[in-house]
């Protein structure tokens, strides 16, 4: 088997090529590196790379899923709503909590075309405090399709801890 592997090898680099086994010969050589090329170009430039080494090194290190660090950062910015002291803030604060734990259900594949489908289809398996936050998410509904809802600080805080519960429980913060 040796001997035959070693042939193929001497009569593939052999100069005896003349004629177009020389061009072929030329133009395999050519088309593999420009392939070649175009693979380590591609795998440096996409995500695919990224996801298969990068973040999963970033998660055995940090101990935690990719991403939430994103997410640690967005909720602490949603928090900081609520020291605004506007009822304005608090809404917004309610909105983004809300939307938050939208795309955190999304990534991690529960079923649902909205938060409130989703919640429907959680059990309390899942997550611990789900009542507090079906009532959260229609606080949500409330801000967003009545503009003349008020909204108070105790409240908002009650509806935020809902959704800090939640995302405690999800292992994202």
């Amino acid at each position: 088997m040796e001997q035959f592997s070693s042939g193929i090898i001497n009569f593939i680099f052999s100069p005896n090529f003349r004629g177009w086994l020389a061009f072929a010969r030329i133009a395999f050589i050519i088309v593999g590196a420009l392939l070649f090329g175009f693979i380590i170009f591609a795998l440096t430039n996409t995500l695919w790379l990224k996801r298969l080494i990068l973040w999963d090194l970033q998660e055995f290190f940090t101990y935690r899923p990719f991403g939430t660090r994103r997410v640690i950062k967005d909720w602490s910015k949603t928090k900081a709503r609520l020291d605004m002291g506007l009822e304005s803030e608090y809404k917004l604060a309610l909105i983004e909590a809300d939307s938050l734990l939208d795309d955190i259900l999304k990534k991690m594949n529960f079923s649902g075309e909205n938060v409130g489908e989703r919640l429907e289809k959680l059990t309390v398996a899942s997550l611990s405090n789900l009542e507090e936050l079906k009532a959260a998410h229609k606080v949500r509904n409330n801000i967003v399709h009545d503009p003349d809802y008020h909204l108070t600080l105790e409240e908002a805080k009650k509806t935020i801890g809902a959704y800090e519960k939640a995302m405690i429980d999800l292992q994202v913060i």
